[in-house]
């Protein structure tokens, strides 16, 4: 019983450790990447975002100023 209960005490706190995976949100990691003509010109910093965050980020349309289109792209 013991061995039971400090199982379950290990992965309740392993899963903590990962609540965006275990809850289905989903994680990725997202950057921006501007586009000229339809080559890449320039990159933003990538950042992992997770639940409301992310699903914010990909709803964000694409911008087109003076023929560079920029784009959130996440893996």
């Amino acid at each position: 019983m013991k061995k039971l209960l400090y199982a379950s005490a290990c992965l309740i706190i392993t899963c903590s450790f990962n609540s965006c995976e275990i809850l289905g949100d989903g994680c990725q990691v997202c950057r921006t990447v501007s586009y000229e003509n339809g080559n890449a010109i320039a990159w933003g910093t990538e950042a992992e975002y997770c639940g409301q965050e992310l699903i914010s980020i990909k709803a964000i349309p694409p911008s087109t100023v003076s023929g560079v289109t920029t784009y959130w792209e996440c893996r």
